[in-house]
């Protein structure tokens, strides 16, 4: 599985972005996925999380009520949409797939940048 994250980009704070992460391949479907962020100088951490099915998501409180995930499987595509965000929000955002453990994943994509400035 290969994929591809996209629509990162510089905002002011309080604005919005959406960003997407392609998939290829034909078992897009029976994977769980995940948005991970690492701002410059610090670890990667944990964003969201979606189920398979889309049904399921998990989030970190950092995003809580701003972000929100959601995949559409016809299309192999996740997405992140960003809200209300914060210059505590810059960082490469990347997407995964297939959980093989608690937050750990099989597959990465490259990240896509978000820079928010105050």
């Amino acid at each position: 599985v290969q994929l591809q994250a996209s629509g990162g980009g510089l905002v002011q704070a309080g604005g919005s972005l959406k960003l997407s992460c392609e998939a290829s391949g034909h078992t897009f479907s029976t994977y769980d996925m995940a948005w991970f962020r690492q701002a410059p100088g610090k670890d990667r951490e944990f964003v969201m999380s979606i189920s398979s099915s889309g049904v399921t998501t998990g989030y970190a409180d950092s995003v809580k009520g701003r972000f929100t995930i959601s995949r559409d499987n016809a299309k192999n595509t996740m997405y992140l949409q960003v809200n209300s965000l914060k210059p505590e929000d810059t960082a490469d955002y990347y997407c995964a797939a297939q959980r093989i453990g608690i937050l750990k994943y099989k597959f990465w994509g490259k990240g896509t940048l978000v820079t928010v400035s105050s």
